[in-house]
């Protein structure tokens, strides 16, 4: 039975699958090697799939809201995110104008 205020350790979306407990991220069995804030990032977008999120909110939610640097970090790190995901990098969708949102790709 789980709690109020308990928040979920794993998620699964696709071909991956998050620890947030070890810090471990998988694309089937494949462990990936992610930095802090890549996983950061993934995890927030596979705990939330189908929610759009702004460059923004995505700086305030993964790099606090005091941190001064420009959305362009957002970007790159999905970039490099993508890259490191292989084809699961995929679902991560590009909301023209937006941000970014966890998809599962079209079969």
């Amino acid at each position: 039975r789980s709690q109020k205020g308990e928040k979920k350790e794993k998620v699964s979306y696709g071909q991956l699958s998050l620890d947030t407990k070890n810090y471990i991220v998988r694309r089937n069995r494949d462990k990936i090697n992610l930095t802090l804030k890549e996983f950061d990032l993934l995890s927030l977008l596979m705990f939330n799939p189908d929610r759009v999120f702004t460059r923004q909110e995505l700086l305030d939610k993964v790099w606090g809201e005091h941190f001064l640097g420009e959305t362009r970090t957002v970007d790159v790190h999905i970039g490099t995110l993508r890259t490191k995901l292989g084809d699961c990098g995929d679902y991560i969708k590009t909301v023209r104008g937006v941000g970014y949102r966890l998809e599962a790709a079209d079969d």
